[in-house]
């Protein structure tokens, strides 16, 4: 099971999950970070470095939350705002840096 990144992240984006990521699958967008769900390999070393506790698996994402399941997927599959095309299986977002875009999920979420 891949693992996500919910709502408590959107403006806060602490980045220590990036720094633990051993495959390089988290991508920065303008207000919240993503998880590719294609390139992680489950290990779960970016949930205890998260200090938001916004990463988790995608089964265990609390039901308020649930729609950051499919969102987060979204961000790779779909084009974003100013691409032609979607991310996909990118190779590592090392490579690519801050994206600066958001799913529309992210973008229009109010903050509580």
């Amino acid at each position: 099971m891949p693992y996500v990144i919910a709502a408590s992240c959107i403006d806060v984006m602490d980045r220590s999950c990036i720094e633990e990521c051993p495959v390089d699958c988290i991508y920065e967008g303008e207000r919240k970070l993503y998880i590719n769900p294609a390139e992680c390999i489950d290990c779960g070393a970016c949930e205890p470095a998260c200090p938001v506790s916004a990463i988790s698996q995608d089964r265990r994402v609390p039901a308020d939350q649930n729609d950051f399941v499919a969102d987060n997927a979204r961000f790779f599959a779909e084009p974003l705002p100013g691409r032609d095309a979607p991310l996909g299986m990118a190779g590592g977002a090392g490579g690519i840096g801050p994206l600066g875009v958001d799913t529309e999920l992210v973008a229009t979420h109010q903050a509580s």
